[in-house]
């Protein structure tokens, strides 16, 4: 499974969405499958894009109290989406480890936004899983490595 390939492939889709003002359906008939793609990764990507498109609400608002010094419309579009993906695989996927999630997150930051976006992206998340932490086991139960 190529599940890096497929967080690639769900941040264009979510940045064309979230650009365009459009719904999944409008975006997804342009995207073309790549190739070498295996039906593991593909219905990877297809529950990264669904998902973050069936909870960007609750998304946002778990987002926006995580970075209250930055309001969601002002963070540059990429950070914002590559967050919600993080978001999503880290409340919604239990099979992803935390950590992965983060990880993940933070290497589509470093190569896809700003100089700054690693570092945003890392503080963000970390912020996040600290403030669901404390508030009592609103993680899935799984390694937080």
């Amino acid at each position: 499974m190529l599940r890096r390939k497929a967080r690639v492939a769900a941040l264009q889709i979510l940045f064309q969405m979230d650009m365009r003002d459009k719904k999944l359906e409008e975006v997804l008939p342009y995207f073309k499958v790549p190739k070498g793609w295996d039906e593991d990764t593909l219905s990877f990507f297809f529950r990264l894009v669904q998902g973050v498109e069936t909870k960007k609400k609750e998304i946002d608002e778990i987002l926006s109290q995580a970075s209250e010094e930055w309001p969601l419309y002002r963070m540059a579009n990429v950070d914002r989406n590559i967050l919600r993906l993080a978001v999503f695989e880290i409340l919604f996927l239990p099979e992803v480890p935390v950590s992965v999630a983060i990880n993940e997150a933070v290497e589509l930051g470093k190569k896809y936004g700003t100089e700054e976006s690693g570092r945003f992206i890392n503080g963000i998340l970390g912020q996040l899983v600290r403030s669901l932490e404390e508030r009592g086991n609103y993680l899935p139960k799984r390694e937080r490595t």
